[in-house]
């Protein structure tokens, strides 16, 4: 990914605070047939290794895990984003040389992948996955509310993978390489949006107050 330094993100809790709210990654691998990607949710355990230790599974059905991966695997997290017209900036007044953007935020995990079908080791990636996403629920639902038996049957259909993360890059782009005012203009008016990622943007912007602190100034 390329990451100007205006826009690197190194901070570790920052970079796992965006792997973790982006819920659904894109698995990438590189195999002798081509380029496989899957959409799954992984677990982050930040507890094992230098950068953490991702896990999650597949279906049985899906070739990305018989396919021998070459060089290590890719781990996509997408945070908010939004397109940020040249309308909204101080410049665009000034002088006119304003060109159109996109501000997002992006984690790229890079590691070795491992495959497995042990089904003990299936059975806790399930109970820790689904506990992590029934969690915020008032009456949250458990791997051991279903038969057990129910349970292993279902397990015979996916293959776990753990992906060591080796190295791992952050880009958060908001607008950091503009003017306060062009900032100020690019946070106004995702904040006037009604979509929520807009809006989620719209907070990201460095060195602006909210739309409340600039009404109150």
């Amino acid at each position: 990914m390329y990451v100007p330094p205006a826009f690197r993100d190194d901070d570790r809790a920052s970079l796992h605070a965006t792997m973790r709210a982006a819920r659904l990654a894109t698995l990438v691998t590189s195999t002798a047939e081509g380029l496989l990607a899957t959409p799954v949710p992984l677990l982050l355990d930040p507890a094992e290794g230098e950068h953490g230790v991702l896990y999650g599974h597949v279906a049985r059905a899906n070739p990305q895990w018989s396919r021998v991966p070459i060089g290590e695997a890719m781990a996509i997290f997408m945070g908010p984003d939004a397109y940020v017209t040249p309308a909204w900036y101080a410049t665009k007044q000034a002088t006119g040389k304003v060109v159109p953007t996109w501000n997002y935020v992006a984690v790229h995990a890079y590691g070795p992948l491992e495959f497995f079908e042990d089904a003990d080791r299936l059975l806790d990636v399930v109970t820790r996955l689904t506990d992590l996403y029934e969690r915020p629920r008032a009456e949250p639902w458990a791997v051991t509310d279903a038969p057990a038996d129910f349970i292993r049957a279902q397990l015979r259909g996916i293959v776990g993978l753990r992906m060591p993360i080796a190295r791992i890059e952050g880009k958060r782009k908001m607008s950091q390489n503009r003017s306060l005012e062009d900032r100020m203009g690019v946070a106004a008016g995702l904040e006037s949006s009604e979509r929520a990622a807009d809006q989620a943007v719209a907070t990201l912007i460095p060195g602006v107050p909210s739309a409340r602190l600039r009404e109150e100034g």
